[in-house]
C-alpha cells in the first residue's frame, strides 16, 4: 500500500550541530530513545549520525567522545533524503539502492522536519510482522 511519506514519517527529528560532541548526541540519543540524529546547521543537512557510527567511527577508533564532533564522524554528505510529497515506494526503492535504514525527509530548501526507518515501513505493509512489532515494542531499560 503506496502511502505519502509525511503521513508515515516519525515528525520529531532530532537534530544537532557539526560541532555537538558526540557524548551530546549520544546523550539526546538515550534520553529520547532514539538511534540517530539528523546533523544539520540551520536548515542544511550535513549528515546522520547513528548509534552505529558512534560505535564504529568513536569508540572502535579509540576516539575520545567528549572531543570529538558529530560532524566528523556521522554519515558525510551527499545524505540520500526524501521529502513529505514522496511515496513510501520510492522509500524503499532507496533504502534497498543505498543499503540504509533510515532516510531523512527534508522540505524544499533542505530544512530537516522528521525521518522515516525501515521499522516505518513494515508496519505499514505488515503490521504483524516481526520487524513490525520490534518496532512497535516499548523500550528495554
Amino acid at each position: 500500500m503506496t502511502q505519502r511519506i509525511r503521513d508515515v514519517m516519525s515528525p520529531a527529528a532530532v537534530s544537532v550541530e557539526p560541532m555537538t560532541t558526540v557524548t551530546r548526541a549520544a546523550r539526546l540519543m538515550r534520553e529520547r530513545d532514539i538511534g540517530d540524529v539528523l546533523v544539520a546547521y540551520d536548515c542544511d543537512l550535513f549528515g546522520v549520525l547513528t548509534d552505529r557510527d558512534i560505535v564504529l567511527r568513536t569508540v572502535a577508533d579509540g576516539r575520545d567522545p567528549d572531543d570529538t564532533t558529530v560532524g566528523s564522524v556521522c554519515t558525510p554528505p551527499p545524505v540520500v533524503t526524501l521529502a513529505p510529497e514522496d511515496t513510501t515506494d520510492r522509500a524503499v526503492e532507496l533504502m534497498r539502492r543505498h543499503a540504509v535504514r533510515r532516510l531523512p525527509v527534508v522540505e524544499r530548501g533542505g530544512c530537516p522536519v522528521g525521518v522515516v526507518s525501515l521499522g516505518d515501513l513494515a508496519a505499514l505493509e505488515d503490521s504483524r510482522s516481526a520487524l513490525a512489532d520490534i518496532s512497535a515494542a516499548a523500550p528495554d531499560h
